[in-house]
């Protein structure tokens, strides 16, 4: 592929900080966190491990957030671990990565979130057909961001600060009410410490790690960002510290407004938690908001997924197609080839499946990933970085030790699932070799 025209790179790098940081908050608070509480509690009840849970998640996040800040930095291109994989290893580990991303990486957690909003509009209007409200909704939100991409980060951002009005509004509802209804400790209790150190608590980090999955939605559209070597650091770092922040509140406000008995093993937790305290109107009231709520979601996987097919679409005759933009900026087979995925998410998987072996290829994306940020700095030590991990390499040594101990739980209590999350990245392989690898490869340029 030849290399690309100055002007066309400066043509193509239309959004800014705020589209980065929209997409970075949108992308974690979603479906997880108003999901994911109920399935915890299933496998412990201690409000103290819960809060604990989440905090390792952020700690988690921010090593990622950070690691990836310098791999976007040294490596300004759209892709995220496709590009890097690409780069730092060997073209085929990239694209298994790609596939990872284009199947599962963007097209899972927008049907989960859909699902999720099914859900919730189906607690408020029981007419309402959840699996096809979702289907619905994803397709309203592709149409919308098919028109111009200057206009999906516009769209995108008013979506990101409806849902934290949102949800500072749900924060304040809760805490204003909920000491009435039940008086719980956040203190560690006699068995603080075996409970962190369970399977329990281990395979409940998997749908901690699905929450937080999206502190790096900004790397797909480096291309697409200004300065990238200093936005996409700054808004994964901004970022990955708020949601943090804001998931600790949300569970508490979970755990202080319903009884556990109520949340254990429920999907809709927010709307248990707003009906215990304010009666089944102000509960389906909630649910409403919640479920508008994520539409963001929804619409930044939809505007950062397709970026991953698009790049491989310009390294790859086979997918050539996928590269193709309209006038607005926007890769419309790409966007169409997501949508499919998740319409045969949606119509033939529960959600609690599609988290676990979610889940499973993503860590083992992101691994190949942070290590090489390690990799990169042996190899090419005079690689022009704006951005240098703090603490170095306390960061992705600290997210490579827990993915290791994440993946190790889930294999032991969720075999099946994670053997099919395997499954489905090795199915990437033949697939490089059928579709003519060394085709139209342009994956060892950078956009500078």
């Amino acid at each position: 592929m030849p290399p690309t025209d100055s002007n066309e790179l400066s043509n193509s790098r239309i959004l800014g900080f705020s589209t980065a940081i929209s997409l970075v908050v949108a992308g974690m608070v979603g479906t997880g966190v108003f999901t994911s509480l109920g399935f915890q509690l299933s496998g412990m009840q201690s409000p103290f491990a819960i809060l604990c849970l989440w905090g390792l998640g952020g700690i988690y996040a921010l090593c990622g957030a950070l690691t990836y800040g310098e791999l976007a930095a040294a490596i300004p291109r759209s892709g995220g671990e496709y590009q890097y994989i690409s780069r730092i290893y060997n073209p085929c580990l990239g694209f298994l990565s790609g596939w990872v991303s284009i199947t599962v990486g963007f097209a899972a957690p927008l049907a989960v979130a859909s699902m999720a909003l099914g859900q919730y509009i189906h607690r408020v209007s029981p007419v309402m057909d959840p699996v096809w409200t979702a289907v619905w909704v994803c397709v309203l939100v592709s149409l919308l961001h098919s028109f111009n991409l200057r206009l999906g980060g516009r769209i995108q951002i008013a979506f990101t600060l409806f849902k934290i009005i949102l949800i500072l509004v749900f924060l304040a509802v809760v805490f204003s009410h909920a000491p009435s209804h039940q008086d719980i400790t956040v203190l560690p209790g006699e068995n603080a410490l075996s409970t962190l150190m369970s399977s329990s608590f281990a395979v409940s980090f998997i749908w901690v790690t699905y929450a937080y999955a999206g502190w790096n939605n900004a790397v797909y559209i480096t291309g697409n960002i200004r300065n990238p070597g200093r936005t996409i650091p700054a808004a994964l770092l901004i970022g990955t510290l708020l949601v943090t922040v804001l998931y600790l509140l949300l569970n508490l406000s979970f755990l202080l407004a319903a009884p556990v008995e109520k949340l254990e093993g429920k999907l809709e937790v927010a709307h248990i938690a707003a009906e215990t305290i304010l009666g089944q109107q102000g509960g389906k009231t909630m649910s409403l908001l919640i479920s508008l709520g994520l539409l963001s979601t929804i619409s930044a996987m939809t505007l950062a997924g397709p970026k991953v097919s698009e790049v491989i679409g310009e390294d790859f005759i086979f997918f050539r197609k996928l590269s193709w933009k309209n006038k607005g900026g926007v890769p419309v087979p790409a966007l169409l080839c997501q949508l499919g995925f998740v319409l045969v998410l949606l119509l033939t998987t529960t959600f609690e499946s599609v988290v676990t072996f979610m889940g499973v290829t993503l860590i083992l994306s992101t691994i190949m990933a942070v290590a090489g940020v390690m990799v990169l700095r042996v190899r090419e030590p005079q690689l022009s970085r704006p951005y240098k991990i703090p603490l170095y390499p306390l960061p992705p040594l600290v997210f490579l030790i827990i993915s290791f101990w994440v993946l190790g739980h889930a294999f032991q209590r969720n075999p099946i699932e994670s053997i099919v999350g395997v499954g489905l990245l090795l199915i990437g392989i033949p697939l490089y070799f059928l579709t003519g690898h060394n085709s139209g490869k342009s994956t060892d340029k950078t956009e500078s």
